[in-house]
């Protein structure tokens, strides 16, 4: 008698992506592997991405489940659609980029050989004109199936998004996202890997990630402290977790996250006051965990000193930043 296959839930959060969202439901709809459902969760949107979302609902009865509620953010989309899963695996897509038509049957086959919890594909960034910008390469040096036991320094490597990752259901059985927050992947998802014993990973680029010149992301603010308030999150859960004596790979959590993470944002904040008040709360944050400039300058990052791999620009932003030339800075920017 023949098994049958794992099913997959993946989760489309949506918000006035009109111009985007065919595409993104073409790739999902397009997966060489069947057994998945699409939960297209529409967050209040004033747009026309409702009237998308009923066509691809009638047209692909099989594959789309269609959602129509309150505006309540990002993260209250996701878990909406986490409720609502019946998938064995999680999958989430950002309503306005896309993934190769083999990403998901790739993703699942590697969860089910390695046993793993959670799968890691890399991300290519484009332009809205299709045009590669960036490629981000995830773990490049870590086999294709990693134990976290021997190998915990991806805990302070790996990149936090949760839209190039499959999960295991059950990692969400007691956790969400949180509401109300920004940066809710570096405060959700560092917690569900300190619940795995086996990750797995591909080399190829899936998922990719659309730079819109729309994005509400341009717009920096006060809402950047919510990258430390993340890292807090993820410190008391580290604390009760399995790797808890693991300092070592916590602390360069915190430097990667909650200083370069902090100041790749803080670097586009215009406004001064917010600007120096974001800088105090960093000032605060660091002290209070005896991160001084020399563990930033020798922090490595997949084996290599992290700083020195920087592009020229923000390297010269984080070392004048140390050296409080906060002035130069902002006419550098």
């Amino acid at each position: 008698m023949m098994s049958v296959p794992s099913k997959i839930s993946i989760i489309v959060p949506v918000y006035n992506v009109e111009n985007y969202l065919a595409k993104c439901l073409d790739s999902l709809v397009n997966q060489t592997y069947q057994n998945i459902e699409i939960l297209v969760v529409n967050d209040g949107s004033k747009d026309g991405s409702e009237r998308i979302i009923q066509d691809y609902a009638r047209i692909f009865p099989e594959k789309i489940k269609a959602f129509n509620k309150e505006n309540g953010g990002l993260s209250d989309a996701r878990n909406f659609g986490i409720d609502h899963a019946t998938g064995d695996y999680l999958g989430f897509v950002d309503s306005d980029d896309f993934v190769t038509e083999t990403m998901f049957e790739e993703m699942i086959d590697l969860a089910e050989k390695h046993h793993a919890e959670i799968v890691i594909c890399n991300i290519q960034k484009v332009n809205e004109h299709g045009n590669l910008t960036q490629k981000l390469t995830q773990i490049p040096n870590m086999p294709e199936k990693i134990d976290l036991e021997e190998n915990f320094s991806v805990f302070s490597d790996l990149s936090y998004f949760a839209c190039n990752k499959l999960f295991k259901k059950e990692l969400f059985k007691k956790k969400r996202f949180k509401k109300g927050v920004h940066f809710e992947d570096i405060q959700l998802i560092p917690q569900l890997l300190l619940e795995c014993k086996t990750l797995a990973q591909t080399q190829n680029f899936h998922y990719q990630y659309l730079e819109r010149t729309d994005s509400i992301s341009k717009s920096h603010t006060e809402k950047g402290l919510d990258i430390l308030k993340a890292v807090e999150d993820v410190e008391i859960y580290f604390k009760s977790s399995s790797y808890s004596e693991k300092l070592k790979e916590l602390k360069n959590f915190q430097i990667l996250e909650g200083v370069y993470t902090f100041l790749a944002y803080l670097a586009f904040v215009k406004d001064d006051d917010i600007f120096y008040k974001m800088s105090r709360n960093l000032d605060v944050f660091m002290k209070e965990r005896n991160i001084n400039f020399k563990d930033i300058l020798i922090y490595s990052r997949f084996g290599k000193n992290y700083i020195l791999s920087l592009p020229l620009k923000k390297k010269i932003f984080y070392l004048l930043y140390f050296a409080r030339q906060k002035k130069l800075i902002r006419k550098l920017m």
